[in-house]
């Protein structure tokens, strides 16, 4: 509802405040936990950025790979009932390309220090 700052750059500034400001001040059990929290609010960060983007894609190919229209858990839905009939598989022209997109796009939310996520985007 409000223009400025917009959620992302709140949750980011919570964030920063925590690392940057009270993370010093902080030792043993309740460091852990406050580390813990501002990966979490890191990884919301993240998702706000790319999650709707990253979903449309996702479900552009879905939709391609079934030939059916539908929201993004149906379609997974669909696809995940096709897998487990043998209607599909890794052969199918699109599915291998699909799931390894949509693992990338995974990764670049929950985990993109990872480095066999940074190895397979080219990153150092």
């Amino acid at each position: 509802m409000q223009d400025e700052p917009t959620p992302t750059e709140l949750i980011k500034a919570v964030a920063d405040f925590f690392r940057n400001e009270i993370a010093a001040e902080i030792k043993g059990h309740n460091a852990f936990k406050l580390r813990v929290g501002i990966n979490a609010l890191d990884l919301v960060t993240r998702q706000l950025a790319l999650e709707q983007g990253s979903d449309a894609a996702e479900a552009a190919r879905l939709k391609q790979l079934l030939g059916m229209d539908g929201a993004l858990i149906e379609l997974n839905r669909a696809l995940c009932e096709k897998i487990a009939r043998g209607e599909v598989d890794l052969q199918t022209p699109g599915l291998a390309e699909h799931l390894w997109q949509t693992t990338l796009d995974k990764l670049a939310v929950d985990q993109p220090n990872y480095a066999s996520y940074k190895r397979e985007l080219g990153k150092p």
